[in-house]
């Protein structure tokens, strides 16, 4: 009779998701294109998702008990979010969906469904309590009856009674499932070196080598993590605003592919390994091998300690002519001391060379600067600026002591036009700057913003944010003069180790009177991983462990005319 009734059970309950140990840390956008990593939640007793999918007309019913019991729990140490799990990457719709629940709250978008395959979620309208200290589930179920009972225990420091209850609701049908076939030599190696294997390399700037399937079988878990946490590939951008060119980040697919390879144990199915086959440049220029080297004089690096900015200056003895400069490249000498480098042309006519770096004036070259992830300028065609015989480059150098002494031999190489190639372009630009700050001892997110106002039609050719170890996202808006507002770039999670340079590839059109704003915000609070001390109260200033917030840009005059006339 026992084993009918189990039987019976079987057939007519719906299934219950098996137990998660450990879902592991993980970050996704909201519909807002707002950034949420669960470690960021770890001073909460509970971040409580309902799971939902814009097809099922029950998470409607759910998605009202469930702001009801937000509510009740108002003053209690969780943080409360919806969490669609088809993969659906329409925002307006999303939009639409929290304006039918009648809800504020955010929805994270799962694009590529692998943290909803991690969580085990199988139906929309399930509610699903998640430990964001140990990364675990304490409860799993429906809205009523159970959830407030979970709650209260979590909340007393008891562990769960009924940790998991059926859930009856729509069914998450999952584009690629965890029996997908995936061959490690036709899909995942090719992944991998598209993304990984440049940094990921012998000799590379990465930490770890990802040259073959032994390697990256190993390896394996945390490459896992860092796509959960989108730590990696670097800088990530949000991917639904503009389009820029090279810009790291792996489609949805790619991530899939990954996930459920290393999900399947990490298999090579064949003899056959193509990252064995990868090769890469004898150069240490990305580049190719420059016209000129600029070499910046040794410089001792202690063990220990903290360091002043070096101002160094090098004459260019060998510029015994004028050239027109097409791109360049910084090359550090040892890449675990050199934290930035910022060149500045400083011509004949004199000059300190900081006002080349901030106004970027388009008769003076710009030079690549280096920060982690940015280290080579190459200028589009006919576009350049004249170096001057005579000139000077000034070095800002940033060091950062690594625990041992060492010598670090920073090179800077320039490329130049072919002789009698004179280019009719010029790029200049200005940052927007706050240097107002002051954060206070613990602040979790302390907005800041800085404005620059255009006086000229331009055509905007690249971006590049700058904060410190406190910096959390930031966003590039313009304001037409008509006014209107175009979000024009947005990175929601900020990481101090990679600045990149973001190119777009299409230059915006941005008329007289527009204002660029560049909004932001600092997290000095201990969820911050990077966070050197949360106890202290942070102000502008030029070391890591204080703060920045400038808004680098680019752009071309529309009116180049004045350039060909020169000439």
């Amino acid at each position: 009779m026992r084993k009918l009734i189990i039987g019976l059970l079987t057939v007519c309950l719906p299934s219950i998701a098996s137990a998660v140990e450990r879902v592991g840390d993980f970050t996704l956008l909201d519909h807002n294109g707002d950034g949420h990593s669960m470690s960021w939640y770890d001073d909460q007793d509970a971040v409580v998702f309902l799971t939902q999918a814009n097809r099922c007309d029950s998470v409607r019913e759910a998605a009202s008990a469930f702001d009801t019991i937000r509510t009740r729990y108002a003053d209690a140490n969780f943080q409360f979010m919806l969490l669609n799990a088809e993969g659906s990457r329409d925002r307006d719709a999303m939009s639409a969906a929290a304006a039918e629940y009648g809800t504020d709250l955010p929805i994270l978008m799962d694009e590529s469904q692998t943290i909803s395959q991690a969580m085990e979620i199988n139906q929309a309208g399930e509610v699903i309590v998640y430990d964001p200290k140990s990364f675990r589930i304490k409860y799993r179920g429906p809205v009523e009856n159970y959830l407030t009972a979970a709650l209260d225990q979590i909340a007393a420091g008891d562990e769960v009674s009924n940790p998991e209850v059926p859930v009856s609701g729509c069914e998450i049908a999952y584009e690629m499932t965890k029996e997908a076939s995936i061959s490690y030599a036709d899909e995942v190696a090719p992944i991998l070196a598209d993304n990984c294997a440049s940094c990921h390399r012998q000799n590379g700037i990465a930490p770890f080598a990802l040259n073959n399937h032994q390697s990256v079988q190993g390896w394996s878990p945390m490459i896992r993590e860092v796509l959960m946490t989108r730590r990696m590939p670097p800088g990530q951008i949000d991917p639904h605003i503009g389009k820029f060119a090279g810009a790291p980040g792996m489609t949805n697919l790619e991530v899939q592919k990954l996930m459920n390879w290393i999900a399947a144990g990490s298999i090579n199915e064949s003899a056959n390994d193509p990252l064995t086959e990868l090769t890469w440049p004898d150069t240490k220029w990305s580049l190719g091998e420059p016209d000129l080297i600029v070499k910046i004089p040794p410089q001792q690096i202690p063990a220990t300690g903290v360091l002043d900015y070096r101002n160094l200056v090098v004459p260019l003895t060998e510029l015994t002519e004028s050239r027109w400069v097409r791109g360049s490249e910084v090359s550090p000498g040892d890449y675990g001391v050199v934290h930035h480098v910022i060149p500045a042309v400083i011509p004949p006519s004199g000059g300190d060379g900081i006002s080349s770096v901030l106004s970027l004036n388009p008769e003076v070259p710009t030079m690549a600067g280096y920060a982690p992830g940015y280290l080579n300028r190459m200028e589009a065609e006919n576009t350049g600026a004249l170096l001057e015989a005579g000139s000077t480059i000034a070095f800002q150098m940033h060091y950062t002591t690594s625990g041992k002494e060492t010598v670090d031999e920073t090179e800077l190489g320039i490329y130049f036009y072919p002789e009698g190639v004179i280019p009719e372009q010029r790029v200049s630009g200005r940052p927007a700057v706050n240097g107002n700050i002051n954060i206070p001892a613990g602040a979790k997110d302390l907005p800041i913003s800085a404005s620059l106002e255009l006086d000229r039609d331009v055509y905007l050719q690249s971006v590049l944010p700058h904060m410190h170890f406190r910096g959390k996202r930031v966003k590039y808006s313009a304001q037409f003069p008509d006014g209107t507002e175009q979000v024009l770039f947005s990175q929601p999670i900020y990481d101090f180790n990679w600045q990149l340079t973001y190119h777009f590839e299409d230059p915006v059109f941005l008329p007289a009177g527009t204002t660029i704003l560049v909004d932001g915000a600092f997290d000095n609070s201990a969820q911050n991983p990077f966070n050197p001390d949360p106890s202290i109260p942070v102000y502008f200033g030029e070391q890591s462990w204080e703060e920045m917030f400038f808004g680098f840009m680019t752009w071309k005059d529309a009116d180049q005319s004045q350039w060909a006339t020169q000439d």
